[in-house]
């Protein structure tokens, strides 16, 4: 993919703005992934938009705020040529600093908002999310409130993340959703039975995080304990280490026969996979694969290229049911055992 050749885009949300078909998580670029050289990701940021990638994504909770400060100098700098989105709900546990606990009410809401506009320096904020779900909270009351903030000019669209089919209805009751962020890939295929049905009756985008299965997808590593620097948090997850780790490498044959059949890596026909369930389902999606460096953001958006056909599908099909491991060591943060 040349500069001259920018990604296709869709919409986010029935009422919000054109943004490529794939946007940049940039999480890893201050947390969580190991050491980051800030040098390199700043060219990936600009590598990405000469791409047409619009839609950056972010949170308070990566690096405690970190990600949106260094992410401030380019979102100012091309303002009005991308979509900014963050999100709020992980906070520091009192009794435990090392801990994260989930909050959704009201104060706390607005407290964030206030601390992620500047971080970010910026005046409104394009996509703000709810990060994840405080089922102590009625989630019509935290909408109620990020929707007292579209009123006043401090949000443009409402995002959820990690939110079953009956909680996204009931918020877009509310006020309407324009994105809905959760984990979907080869390896990640839960939210097919009753997220995507929603999203799609509601005329929201989905967002799809760690298309790559965070990078395991890609064969750049096989065992997170061994493979990757102790302060890398994929070594917390139960998928990539020990046995999972192995039982899920064997995985990879079949993403390894499709990507020659195509010229194209294994990063790449797992991201051409997730684009393609746009067009299966029915609805406007926007993966939003992490990367730090320029040359693995131009093989990503070049993965929009790719179309699957038949055989390859059936060959890729039966990857998620034999995947070994949970996405995460605790699931309670995640919305599979609401659904």
């Amino acid at each position: 993919m040349t500069d001259s050749t920018r990604i296709p885009t869709t919409r986010l949300g029935e009422h919000g703005p054109e943004v490529g078909v794939q946007g940049l998580g940039c999480m890893g670029m201050s947390f969580a992934y190991g050491p980051s050289d800030a040098k390199e990701s700043r060219a990936t940021l600009d590598r990405a938009l000469e791409l047409g990638v619009t839609l950056y994504d972010t949170a308070d909770a990566y690096g405690a705020g970190e990600n949106e400060k260094f992410l401030s100098p380019f979102f100012k700098a091309h303002r009005d040529d991308i979509v900014i989105a963050t999100k709020f709900a992980l906070a520091i546990d009192p009794d435990d600093p090392t801990k994260r606990i989930i909050r959704n009410d009201a104060p706390y809401v607005r407290q964030c908002v206030e601390a992620s506009l500047q971080r970010l320096d910026v005046d409104v904020i394009d996509l703000y999310y709810m990060h994840r779900r405080d089922v102590n909270v009625p989630i019509e009351e935290t909408v109620g409130v990020m929707a007292e903030l579209v009123r006043e000019g401090k949000v443009k669209q409402l995002g959820l993340s990690e939110v079953t089919a009956a909680e996204l209805r009931a918020a877009h009751a509310v006020h309407p959703i324009a994105a809905v962020q959760s984990e979907w890939s080869l390896f990640s295929r839960d939210i097919e039975a009753n997220v995507v049905p929603a999203v799609r009756d509601l005329g929201v985008t989905l967002v799809p995080y760690s298309p790559l299965g965070r990078g395991f997808l890609t064969g750049s590593f096989a065992a997170a304990d061994k493979d990757l620097t102790a302060d890398d948090f994929r070594r917390q997850q139960p998928r990539f280490t020990g046995d999972n780790a192995a039982a899920n490498a064997a995985l990879l044959d079949p993403i390894r026969t499709v990507a020659r059949s195509h010229d194209a890596s294994l990063g790449q026909i797992a991201l051409a996979w997730v684009h393609q369930q746009a067009a299966m389902h029915g609805l406007p999606l926007v993966p939003i694969p992490g990367t730090r460096k320029p040359s693995r953001v131009a093989e990503n958006t070049a993965a929009t290229g790719i179309v699957l056909g038949e055989q390859d599908m059936a060959l890729l099909e039966p990857i998620a049911g034999k995947v070994a491991g949970d996405r995460y060591a605790d699931m309670t943060f995640t919305s599979a055992g609401r659904e």
